[in-house]
């Protein structure tokens, strides 16, 4: 088992051991709440990466790394990883109108 302690460098290792053998690799996340830290796990059986955490910051760029697998597994290993970014769903979404008086 490896510890990486880059965030970027995590996501992009686990993105290639995806790409390399889709059909074996888990995620797998943990969160001690009594010690406050989250450990991300990827695996294949063969290579295990590991990112642990005690900042609530990289807790938010977990949600980054789900979408990330989750638009993996639903359009395969083969997407473009420049339709993943959060940035552009947030963009994409429609602007919600005021409450306020109709004028």
């Amino acid at each position: 088992m490896v510890y990486i302690t880059s965030w970027d460098e995590f996501v992009e290792r686990t993105v290639q051991l995806f790409r390399a053998d889709p059909e074996s690799t888990r995620y797998c996340m943990k969160y001690r709440h009594c010690d406050g830290k989250l450990v991300l796990k990827v695996t294949d059986n063969k290579e295990c990466l590991k990112f642990k955490t005690d900042q609530a910051q990289e807790a938010k760029k977990m949600e980054k790394l789900n979408n990330i697998f989750f638009t993996l597994m639903a359009r395969g290993p083969d997407v473009d990883m420049s339709e993943i970014t959060g940035k552009e769903q947030i963009e994409a979404q429609p602007a919600k109108k005021g409450r306020g008086r109709k004028q």
